[in-house]
């Protein structure tokens, strides 16, 4: 099973024309980044939307009373992992994750009714689009990253549901060689899109990128690969998302 992965993983190498690269730190990036997609697609084949991924924590969520302010979080690994190592922040019973590692906006929008609506949350926080980038199952261009962010919200709308949306968090290369699948540019293409969509829209926006970012490069005590916040970066988010909250609840 092993050597039948790594066969793919040359063949997809040979077909984008890694083979040739000139440095053996792009190379290796490269390899690790195809071996995620590989897996990705692997559980993509068994639950494309991931709508079994908490279809039990979903069933055993206490029923919502109108008093309750519960929030939901949607997004991908970056907010599936937040709280992975202390538990603080999503300790708070009111405080729903529902991010998954690997996902793309179509996937979200998918499970958005089940993962979101079907909650009752009073705030939906959506921090995504940072996979549609690297395009991690298949191309997606800008504009679709901005239709199913689109959709996310007017379903959340529609269902009295008040939005936070977050910017994507900046990136760097010191560890590894993030910007090949995921370029700075476009990293800050999407992010000006979701301002102005934001506020067009009258949603919440929450500027992380601004937070973390050195220039364009994500701050290096932020992250130990240069994609993924660690504590660090998680305690530089958490008050700013907490507040953008506090504002979509109207106080």
């Amino acid at each position: 099973m092993r050597r039948r992965k790594y066969l793919i993983i040359i063949g997809l190498m040979t077909l984008i024309g890694v083979t040739g690269a000139s440095r053996p730190q792009d190379c290796t990036a490269v390899i690790e980044q195809l071996e995620q997609r590989v897996e990705a697609q692997r559980r993509m084949l068994a639950d494309w939307a991931g709508l079994i991924h908490y279809g039990s924590a979903n069933a055993e969520l206490p029923k919502v009373k109108p008093t309750d302010e519960r929030i939901v979080f949607i997004g991908d690994e970056i907010t599936e992992r937040w709280g992975s190592a202390t538990g603080s922040y999503f300790s708070n019973p009111a405080l729903i994750n529902r991010g998954i590692a690997g996902q793309t906006t179509p996937q979200m929008l998918v499970r958005f009714r089940q993962d979101v609506i079907k909650l009752k949350p009073k705030v939906v926080v959506i921090l995504a689009g940072m996979n549609d980038i690297a395009s991690f199952h298949e191309p997606i261009t800008a504009a679709m990253t901005a239709e199913n962010i689109t959709s996310m919200v007017e379903l959340a709308r529609s269902n009295n549901i008040r939005v936070v949306i977050c910017s994507l968090t900046p990136i760097n290369d010191t560890r590894k060689k993030q910007s090949l699948v995921r370029p700075f540019g476009k990293i800050i293409s999407i992010n000006n899109w979701l301002k102005e969509y934001a506020e067009a829209s009258g949603a919440t926006h929450v500027d992380l990128y601004a937070a973390m970012a050195q220039g364009r490069n994500l701050k290096t005590e932020l992250s130990e690969d240069g994609l993924l916040p660690n504590d660090a970066g998680y305690a530089v988010m958490a008050p700013l998302i907490s507040a953008g909250i506090t504002r979509a609840l109207g106080r």
